[in-house]
């Protein structure tokens, strides 16, 4: 959202292009789209508040891991600042969000990734890691998500975006999903 907005969106096509057909690594996109960005973390806050919204069953779902002492946290290869934001204007600031940092600059912003990973976060990591204590049940949507979804027991993969395809592609068992009142009602039945 934020790179189209400064950049347009011809600008973050051609880098998602080169991203799809694998001449730019993940980091390198998503180092190279952030440039573009100008704006304060208000300026972008208030962009994103506008223009986006987090699932609405989402805060129900949260209630319920919570409920069934299931540690929820987001893992993102997203910015961490901006997330925590989000999460706060929707009463769900108590979720730990491992995501990338930001240095914001008139010039353009530099992203400060998690790892040395191809992706700027190893989210596999952290489900490896997560698994150490337990069964994951993992949610994604994109490609930042491919490795991690591969290594949990169960997985959730947006319907109609590319996780989904991945998942059916390389024939790993997923559960497609809409909203997370679908996750839960799996999750919980």
């Amino acid at each position: 959202m934020l790179v189209q907005h400064y950049a347009g969106p011809d600008e973050w096509a051609r880098y998602e292009e080169h991203l799809q057909a694998g001449s730019m690594s993940l980091r390198d996109t998503l180092a190279a789209q952030a440039r573009f960005v100008r704006g304060t973390l208000d300026e972008a806050d208030e962009l994103l508040a506008a223009s986006t919204r987090v699932d609405p069953t989402f805060a129900h779902f949260s209630q319920r891991c919570s409920a069934e002492s299931v540690k929820l946290t987001i893992v993102s290869s997203g910015i961490a600042p901006l997330i925590a934001r989000a999460l706060e204007r929707n009463g769900l600031a108590h979720i730990p969000v491992l995501a990338n940092g930001v240095s914001t600059d008139a010039t353009g912003w530099t992203l400060h990734f998690r790892d040395d990973s191809l992706n700027g976060h190893d989210k596999a990591a952290a489900v490896r890691k997560a698994s150490a204590r337990g069964k994951v049940a993992y949610v994604g949507d994109g490609y930042s998500d491919y490795e991690a979804a591969l290594v949990a027991q169960e997985r959730f993969a947006k319907r109609g975006r590319s996780l989904e395809r991945y998942l059916r592609d390389c024939g790993v068992a997923f559960t497609p999903f809409s909203n997370f009142a679908e996750i839960e009602s799996a999750l919980f039945a």
